[in-house]
């Protein structure tokens, strides 16, 4: 493809977008101009992409975690050294697949170039997941190589597989050769592979091409204007490709990317702090993390931010929470934008600018219009377009449409079907099981989940997995998940089942077979499940979680132990909190616990570590461990510990002596 061609449709992209044409206009123009010149795809890999950035300006900083950081030129180096080491380590002829396993570091994405640049797909590894699941999705993906840090390998199953562990200084790649390769992948082949849940009980890894990516970011150049002034934050796990717009969005423009510690991540005060001091500049967000930041500048914590985009995904967005963001902000700078999409049609689908008058008047989540290179349907069961107005399910044809499912044939074909709206040979269309309805200015109402598949924190969900994993425990004769919404904060998963198992045997099964996310919240035994008229299961009828019984009213010991209650009984929305209770057991989760540190922070006029709230999470042993930080160092506190007991010892000896005269 001729570089000018390209750079002349972007030109007339940008003289669109500065006439204002509206997005459902634009995006049928080029969706056009797409399909005769076919010149709005960069057709290379990511690897060919990222060294353009790097011989535009290599000096650059690329990555930054913490104080440490690397250049552009410092990445690309590492990038080939590493991605020798690859190819001399394993043969790339069979499996094409490295799968990755790191804590978010630069180390990560040195890996993630050196893989894509050695011609193989990488398998991004939460290590955060328990083992259960990294060993499904090892077995699964059956990677040629495991690349690991020193400290994670121990909990690998690698099962023979080669592995190489990088550390801070990447000495296990450091003897290579660090100039670049020659390439052996196209822009078809499969640049990385993400699993998602499955309803069967087995995570399925959806197969993404460089291409998709790579038209990612070039068709939604004609909303973005992503520069080498941009600084962004990787806030999100490698195993959720939101993780993927973020790193190559940054990277493939030139951007500065911000690793964002798990802490810091989990904790919405330190993350706005971290976001200030970076002057960070693109921002992606799920919505109910953003929800936490809007706590924070409410709670009276306020920096100056330079933010020019926050961009949400992942789940339902609410236009009406964000208008305390509205009153102080406004809706210039930054822009907010909602954005749909799936894993399996590459990160994001559609595009909505949310605005002040947006919020003020509207509590539903509007998603807007297609990516000017992929296609939006409302198809009914029959597979006929619905009418304006009418609910039907998302079916997602173009350009992001990935390769299908890894290992999973069948599955493949029944998700991925043929279109029927295009002319193009082999075109297919992606069943999203999403239900939306398009409104008569064009824009689209997204409406939820139209089978058992369920979005918490941001993480797409088949309750049927959980199911299935629940099912396996002793004990359990059958069971059923839902996600309620019961009480304060997001959904939560509810367990029901038939047995005899307890809930705490349930969750210590879960925990080690799933990750924390698909954990269920609360566990309800049933004697039998509710039936429909067909003798299926009425999901409908199930019962509500009962409340926790409230808890016996003890009077405080201290004033902080008071004032921590007033702060749980309004986060958690309670009469009654117990100063021995567990704050997880009376219904609270991390989003709400990051509440509480808002409003305790702001309580104290001091800084209170999220790690603490979930280390000491009853109101007395987190009192205990705050009054601690104020009391004098161990070696002081040991001493007057030993005073007293003396000054006490003494007291009973004078009275012991007393009773005997």
């Amino acid at each position: 493809m001729r570089e000018a061609g390209r750079f002349g449709l972007l030109v007339r992209l940008d003289l669109m977008r500065r006439k204002k044409m509206a997005p459902a206009e634009l995006g049928s123009v080029v969706a056009k101009q797409y399909a005769v010149t076919g010149e709005i795809l960069p057709l290379d890999t990511i690897g060919r992409l990222f060294e353009r950035q790097v011989d535009r300006a290599p000096n650059r900083t690329a990555v930054q975690i913490n104080e440490d950081k690397v250049t552009y030129g410092e990445l690309d180096r590492h990038a080939n050294q590493l991605a020798r080491r690859i190819r001399k380590t394993c043969d790339l002829t069979g499996s094409r697949l490295v799968a990755l396993c790191f804590e978010r570091s630069i180390e990560m994405i040195v890996a993630m170039l050196a893989v894509v640049k050695a011609g193989a797909g990488y398998v991004p590894v939460d290590p955060a997941y328990p083992a259960e699941r990294i060993r499904m999705t090892l077995e699964d993906a059956g990677p040629a190589l495991v690349l690991t840090q020193p400290s994670l390998v121990a909990k690998l199953p690698l099962n023979g597989k080669p592995v190489i562990c990088l550390d801070r200084d990447l000495s296990a790649a450091a003897a290579e050769d660090g100039t670049r390769l020659q390439q052996t992948a196209s822009a078809e082949d499969v640049a990385y592979v993400i699993y998602t849940s499955g309803s069967t009980g087995t995570p399925k890894g959806v197969m993404v091409t460089h291409h998709n990516v790579n038209r990612l970011l070039t068709s939604t150049s004609c909303w973005f204007d992503f520069n080498a002034d941009d600084v962004w934050t990787l806030f999100h796990s490698s195993a959720f490709d939101f993780s993927v717009w973020e790193i190559w969005g940054c990277l493939l423009t030139g951007g500065k990317l911000i690793c964002v510690p798990y802490w810091v991540a989990r904790s919405p005060r330190d993350f706005y702090a971290l976001m200030a001091k970076e002057q960070v500049t693109v921002l992606n967000q799920t919505p109910a993390a953003f929800y936490q930041l809007i706590q924070v500048e409410d709670s009276g914590f306020v920096e100056q931010l330079k933010l020019r985009y926050v961009i949400f995904g992942g789940e339902a967005l609410n236009f009406a929470s964000l208008r305390p963001w509205f009153d102080r902000h406004g809706d210039r700078v930054p822009r907010l934008v909602n954005m749909y999409g799936i894993t399996e049609t590459t990160v994001h689908v559609t595009y909505r600018l949310v605005t002040a008058s947006d919020a003020a008047g509207e509590t539903r989540s509007l998603i807007g219009t297609p990516i000017p290179d992929l296609q939006l349907h409302l198809l009914g069961s029959d597979l006929r377009p619905v009418s304006d107005g009418d609910v039907g399910e998302i079916y997602v044809g173009g350009a992001g449409v990935s390769k299908g499912y890894l290992n999973r044939p069948e599955l493949t074909a029944e998700r991925f079907v043929t279109d029927p709206f295009s002319d193009q040979v082999n075109a297919r269309l992606y069943r999203s099981g999403d239900l939306a309805r398009r409104l008569a200015n064009g824009d689209v109402e997204y409406l939820g989940r139209g089978d058992m598949q369920v979005k918490i924190r941001g993480f797409r969900i088949e309750l049927g997995e959980i199911e299935a994993a629940l099912a396996d425990c002793h004990g359990v004769q059958q069971a059923v998940v839902l996600a309620r919404k019961d009480g304060p904060g997001e959904p939560r998963l509810v367990g029901y089942y038939l047995g005899s198992a307890s809930a705490a045997e349930l969750r210590d099964h879960l925990v080690a077979k799933l990750p924390e996310h698909m954990v269920p919240h609360t566990f309800v035994q049933v004697n039998a499940f509710p039936l429909t008229i067909n003798g299926k299961i009425d999901r409908a009828a199930l019962p509500a979680p009962a409340l926790p019984t409230l808890p016996r009213q003890v009077e405080p010991g201290t004033q902080l132990e008071a004032e921590l209650a007033v702060i749980w009984r309004q986060v958690l929305e309670k009469t009654q909190v117990g100063f021995d209770d567990n704050f997880f057991d009376l219904g609270g989760d991390s989003l709400l616990l990051a509440g509480v540190q808002t409003r305790l922070q702001a309580l104290l006029q001091a800084e209170v570590p999220i790690t603490d709230l979930f280390e000491f999470p009853t109101i007395r042993s987190l009192a205990r461990r705050l009054e601690l930080r104020n009391t004098p160092s161990s070696a002081q506190a040991v001493e007057q510990r030993a005073m007293k007991q003396r000054a006490a010892f003494a007291k009973q000896q004078a009275r012991r002596l007393r009773g005997m005269s």
